[in-house]
């Protein structure tokens, strides 16, 4: 696990390196224990590339930049494989020769071996720089970069006349010094719907992520010609979708699913340090908990604690662990100790985001108990159903169905009249997103996306005047300038083609988790220094589950049958019998109480820059709707955690 720079710059070989010295220093919490540089080579004038290594797997040979055999081809890596011996074997029988037993040198290999398609031999997370000065290509060196298909590591560019650069963070980016450090409109409308910024576009205008599942090549002495991401992963193309042989009932997908979940567990528990993993009162920590204890006996496991609040679940941990045979640890987490906290926990915000600093918390726990990688859930709700967005969004598709009936005025005009109906059954959050939905169903590309709405359309223009841009086409269909509108319709229409269940997941995993969650989990775990797995998010244990058909994936009415049907069996009664929980710390009792000041006075002291942009009055409304118990603590903390974010970048620039 590391952090990765690079820059190629224009008639500046000069500034290159020191440039990227910077952006390492900057990220000196992705890889504490050591750095390695690729600067100054004469075939790659102004190309410079840098890490931070985070030491997991041979961690006496695995310094990078690591070469290959005639060093014409080398990589900077962040992320793990979990198939690295397999490929190792596999590229040894044709002649390849390694130097070091780490999973970073399979890429320089694979990369000779199999060129682009050597990414669908990947397994695990990863986001990579490759720098080829073979003469394979007839415009000179080329730059390779490349993201693992769900985004579980981040990979961000931008591009000027100056050149191109690219990292791991955005703020490690802007050390680089050429972006402009301009903020985005589209940006903040995005995170006002959702909570987050939605991919493929950052705070900051001209930068970008690099989408999940996308690769860019760069020319290297063309480099006034920006690179277009373009996909590489295709779940439909996977061995798992093409095998006739895949499950066709539920019976079938459940027992096939169990070996899979296995495998998954298991090749992520591959480390040259311990791992340990999170566990909460909810299946996936405890399905993972549970196979995970089956390989290695005693491992070791933690639980963020809440003592004397509702959310608190030690005691229903502490007997899991028990039943697991795990070595377990509670790590209180009090009202004093988490406001004390606080601003260490929004200064490891890469991108605001309304949902980190739980994560940013677990992280601090995990290394409290001396864990240098841990495995999580996180992607269990996303595969399986879980959320309740999988029902809401079928009652949201009928609503826009029947809205379209009518014309768009009168949709809008009966919209408040419905919120009040709603509401009388369901919270007045949940109103409001159906109200969104009969009133403006057209402006956003699916039902589901009102299902996730912080602000939804008709209420953000309370806050701010939104930016609903689609993404630029160039004549051969490819993205010239993407944006989060762009990157939602593509996702709604990969969706438009998948049954029910399907398309729901699809969308959870192409948006609101790669958004926010997967996203989150890298920022914070990484400004602790500790490397989050995710098992759930296997890529074949992705790919079968996607294959399957819909009757296959779901039992109406029962929340993740499928997971509980393949696992339900290592599972203790009290943890698949209780309701749907969230892992959530305890916002509602303390904005109401030790934070209370603190966010009414950011709220009231908008970020100059941000005060351009949101209406002071919005923000006031929301507060007080909060503190009157007519919405919930999430969009208050939401433009809290904005606010401080943009004070901070606003400080930085």
């Amino acid at each position: 696990m590391c952090g990765i720079c690079g820059v190629a710059f224009l008639n500046k070989s000069g500034e290159a390196e020191s440039r990227v010295r910077t952006m390492c220093a900057a990220m000196r919490h992705r890889g504490p224990d050591e750095e390695g540089f690729l600067v100054n080579d004469p075939r790659a004038a102004g190309v410079a590339l840098g890490m931070r290594r985070l030491s997991i797997i041979d961690l006496a040979g695995g310094q990078q930049p690591i070469w290959n055999e005639n060093r014409d081809v080398a990589v900077v890596f962040n992320g793990e494989l979990y198939n690295y011996r397999e490929l190792r074997d596999r590229l040894a029988r044709t002649g390849h020769r390694f130097a070091t037993q780490s999973d970073t040198e399979i890429l320089v290999h694979a990369w000779e071996e199999w060129g682009e398609d050597c990414l669908s031999e990947l397994r695990g997370m990863f986001a990579f720089a490759l720098i080829d000065f073979r003469k394979h290509f007839s415009s000179g060196p080329v730059l390779f970069l490349a993201r693992d298909p769900l985004g579980i590591k981040p990979l961000y560019y931008t591009q000027t006349a100056e050149g191109f650069a690219f990292a791991s963070e955005v703020g490690v980016l802007m050390k680089s010094d050429v972006a402009p450090r301009r903020f985005s409109r589209d940006a903040l409308t995005a995170y006002l719907l959702f909570g987050s910024v939605s991919e493929p576009v950052t705070m900051f205008e001209g930068v970008f992520s690099l989408p999940p599942g996308h690769r860019m090549l760069l020319y290297i002495p063309d480099r006034r010609k920006l690179p277009r991401p373009h996909p590489w992963w295709d779940p439909r193309r996977s061995p798992a979708a093409k095998d006739p042989r895949r499950p066709r009932t539920f019976n079938d997908a459940a027992n096939a699913l169990r070996p899979v979940l296995e495998d998954s567990v298991r090749a992520h528990l591959i480390a040259d340090v311990p791992v340990g993993l999170f566990l909460s009162s909810g299946i996936d920590s405890g399905a993972i908990a549970a196979l995970a204890a089956r390989e290695h006996s005693g491992i070791q496991s933690f639980t963020l604690s809440f003592p004397g609040t509702p959310y608190d679940e030690a005691e229903r941990t502490r007997a899991a662990a028990k039943r697991y045979g795990t070595t377990h640890s509670e790590i209180p987490l009090g009202a004093d100790a988490m406001a004390t906290r606080i601003d260490e926990a929004l200064h490891a915000l890469d991108e605001p985001t309304a949902d980190a600093i739980n994560t940013y918390f677990v992280s601090w726990a995990a290394r409290q108990v001396g864990l240098k990688v841990a495995l999580s859930g996180l992607g269990g709700d996303e595969l399986f159903a879980g959320y309740s967005t999988f029902a809401d969004t079928a009652r949201l598709s009928r609503l826009v169905s029947f809205g379209k009936l009518l014309p768009a005025p009168l949709r809008r005009a009966t919209a408040g009249a419905l919120r009040k109906a709603f509401a009388a059954g369901r919270s007045r959050d949940a109103a409001a997103k159906a109200a969104a939905a009969w009133g403006y169903g057209a402006r956003l590309p699916h039902p589901y996306f009102f299902a996730r709405a912080m602000f939804p359309p008709g209420e953000i223009e309370k806050l701010t005047e939104p930016r609903f841009r689609p993404s630029t086409l160039a004549a051969d269909g490819h993205t010239l300038e993407p944006t989060w509108l762009g990157w939602l319709q593509m996702a709604a229409d990969e969706a438009r083609h998948k049954e029910p269940v399907a398309a729901v997941s699809w969308l959870e995993m192409r948006t609101y988790m790669a958004s926010m969650l997967l996203r989150d989990t890298d920022a914070v775990s990484m400004a602790q220094s500790l490397e989050v797995r995710v098992p759930l998010l296997d890529t074949p244990l992705v790919e079968f589950v996607t294959a399957l058909p819909n009757d296959a994936r779901q039992r109406p009415g029962l929340p993740k049958a499928l997971f509980l049907a393949a696992l339900g069996d290592l599972l203790p009664p009290e943890i698949t019998s209780q309701k749907k929980r969230t892992f959530t710390l305890p916002w509602e009792q303390w904005l109401r109480g030790v934070l209370r000041t603190r966010v009414e006075a950011s709220l009231a002291s908008l970020a100059p820059q941000l005060g351009e942009m949101l209406k002071p009055e919005g923000v006031r409304m929301v507060w007080h709707a909060f503190l009157a118990g007519q919405t919930s603590w999430s969009r208050p903390w939401s433009l809290f955690v904005l606010n401080e974010w943009m004070k901070r970048a606003e400080t930085a620039a």
